[in-house]
């Protein structure tokens, strides 16, 4: 079981996640085991607020009442609920709905019932293909390590910390062509890595 005050521990919720598959997460939390709920709570509160954040802009105080009711409504019906779909799909779903709630009660609604209308059934193939800002960091991380250690460094060097080609070449005392080389090989090695993952890192990779 989860220590109540540890839930949201990293370490916690991997270990977690090695010993319970998303069934018997399921099964525990009908039988109001809180733990469980907590752990849900903390592994996706954040990301499903930021999702929140992709339909209602600039409404974040909005997103997060959106989000919590997710979870009160979770826990109140968890004895009778019936989830088809994967827990993150589940959620994305509950919190798209409760997004477009709001939109039909305000200024907006017009607008974006177009935009619903135009996509159709669309509309929830795209939310459940919705990805994680987790999940993309974790497979970015996983990426950054497995390709070698020069080019990571160059890369990291360039895209996370800001330093020019000179800078990092002075740094590392080799010519700035070599860097220019080995981000180029990093940018390669990242595109095959995340060639799932590829239309949402373009921007990332092309900054």
């Amino acid at each position: 079981m989860i220590n109540r005050e540890n839930s949201g521990n990293v370490s916690n919720q991997i270990s977690f996640l090695l010993m319970y598959d998303e069934q018997q997460i399921l099964d525990q939390l009908k039988e109001g085991d809180e733990d469980i709920f907590l752990f849900l709570f903390h592994k996706y509160y954040k990301d499903l607020v930021l999702f929140a954040g992709t339909i209602l802009s600039d409404r974040r105080d909005i997103c997060e009442d959106i989000v919590q009711n997710v979870f009160l409504d979770l826990w109140s019906r968890r004895c009778s609920i019936s989830i088809k779909t994967s827990l993150k799909g589940f959620f994305l779903q509950s919190v798209r709905n409760g997004c477009l709630d709001e939109l039909r009660h305000s200024k907006v609604v017009r607008a974006h019932a177009d935009y619903v209308a135009f996509l159709g059934n669309d509309m929830d193939s795209l939310t459940e293909q919705y990805i994680l800002h987790s999940d993309l960091e974790f497979r970015l991380k996983e990426g950054l390590n497995a390709m070698p250690e020069e080019y990571r460094q160059a890369f990291e060097l360039n895209r996370i910390h800001g330093l020019k080609y000179r800078e990092i070449a002075a740094n590392l005392q080799v010519s700035e062509r070599t860097i220019e080389e080995r981000i180029g090989k990093a940018l390669k090695f990242l595109r095959h890595y995340l060639r799932d993952f590829f239309l949402w890192i373009l921007f990332l990779l092309y900054l």
